[in-house]
């Protein structure tokens, strides 16, 4: 996306000296990285990433302690045993990181680095969706123990397409070279990771991106939390960047996926009851994949869901226009109002289910088949959801209007513990 205003007004990406694995002190590359926090499945993914490797980064993106201080404190404790006993190892001197992941017919490649921040007023990084305020003090409490950007949030831009010139022609140079890193995680994908250090491209890549703005694709709460430790730290420094990686998704599309929820509690045989008169239910037939075609097309001609947990897949389509009308806020853009996600937290949740939006109540599953089962293991309902289109979303950002939390979810996600920033080294 093209900045307004100026040309010193957009994206200013500064190098960094990243923290990375030392391949000869752990068992493989691929088996200490990690989904992001919050694709991490709890706790059997949780517990499978663990023991892959000792030395897996979900230790220190999600520590495991009996209290939130012990927690933090682990993470930041383990952090400096790993540097001191040579397992993570800065990098000599500062760079930019160009990065690929290839799999599942996707090719994606973009640039990691320090990015300035700024606010939603600024126009230059456009949040989409809204955030937990337990999320951020959660993630803020962690970079303030290990002061450290454990993960990059992944934000992209659109370029005018030229290949030639700028960001995109830097790293379509630098995939040609040899990697830092290349290696293959369970799930398919190949990353490779290459180190950008000359002064002229850097510089290419650095004039580039002042010329524009981002999207968050992904890392809503963490773009808050640097938000937030930036007011904390008054003087300028290292908290005054954040870790990301930047797509150009004129050259390389994101694929744009939903967010499901998992209601503690809720029987879907309950569920169903309370929807009765207020939507159109239809049972409709297995397996998943064949489940999800039947919402799809729903979903084409309006808000629909898909209800899950008792063994069967409920369709369930068609709002009663008057629960809309009344529960729906009248004061946002009509693409806000008939989001999936809109109908369904001010509707559903928040008037037929009358479920809170907190942790005890709902949990956010990016995996379909993990939603599902995990509905039917503990009797509770799973809502699965339609992706909405990536066109839709940066609109509404646009116009500085906020999807509600966890609407979409982008990818395919940067891998983390492929490269660290830590604070400390300014």
């Amino acid at each position: 996306m093209n900045t307004p205003g100026t040309a010193d007004r957009g994206l200013r990406l500064i190098p960094f000296r990243g923290l990375r694995y030392v391949p000869e002190r752990v068992g493989s590359l691929a088996a200490v990285t990690s989904p992001p926090y919050d694709v991490v499945v709890r706790p059997d993914g949780l517990h499978h990433l663990e023991s892959a490797d000792p030395h897996n980064i979900v230790r220190l993106i999600l520590p495991q302690a009996g209290t939130v201080a012990a927690r933090n404190a682990q993470a930041a404790a383990t952090l400096d045993d790993w540097l001191a006993e040579g397992v993570l190892a800065p990098d000599d001197e500062p760079s930019l990181y160009v990065y690929e992941q290839r799999g599942d017919g996707i090719l994606q490649r973009g640039v990691i680095g320090a990015l300035a921040l700024s606010g939603p007023a600024e126009g230059i990084v456009l949040p989409h969706e809204d955030v937990m305020a337990h999320v951020v003090e959660d993630r803020a409490d962690l970079m303030r123990a290990t002061a450290a950007h454990l993960e990059p949030l992944l934000l992209t831009y659109r370029s005018d397409g030229d290949a030639t010139t700028g960001a995109t022609a830097v790293v379509e140079r630098t995939v040609g070279r040899t990697p830092l890193l290349d290696t293959t995680t369970e799930d398919g994908f190949c990353h490779r990771l290459w180190a950008v250090t000359d002064p002229a491209e850097r510089a290419e890549i650095e004039a580039d991106l002042l010329r524009h703005q981002a999207l968050i694709a992904d890392g809503h709460h963490r773009w808050a939390t640097y938000l937030r430790l930036r007011q904390e730290h008054t003087d300028p420094g290292p908290w005054d960047y954040g870790l990301v990686l930047l797509v150009d998704t004129a050259r390389y599309p994101l694929r744009v996926r939903a967010i499901h929820r998992l209601l503690h509690g809720l029987p879907v045989a309950d569920a169903l009851a309370a929807l009765a008169g207020l939507f159109r239910i239809r049972e409709v037939a297995g397996p998943l994949p064949r489940a999800l075609d039947a919402l799809a097309d729903a979903a084409g001609e309006g808000n629909a869901f898909l209800l899950a947990g008792d063994g069967g897949f409920h369709l369930v389509d068609r709002p009663d226009e008057a629960l809309l009308s009344r529960t729906v806020p009248a004061d946002r853009p009509t693409a806000w109002r008939t989001l999936d996600a809109t109908v369904l937290h001010s509707a559903l949740l928040d008037h037929v289910w009358r479920i809170p939006d907190d942790p005890a109540h709902i949990a956010y599953i990016h995996d379909t088949a993990a939603a599902v089962e995990q509905a039917e293991r503990h009797g509770s309902t799973a809502v699965l959801m339609h992706p909405v289109r990536e066109e839709l979303v940066r609109d509404l950002a646009r116009q500085g209007v906020t999807m509600p939390r966890k609407s979409t979810s982008f990818g395919p996600k940067p891998a983390t513990g492929l490269v660290l920033r830590s604070l400390k080294l300014g």
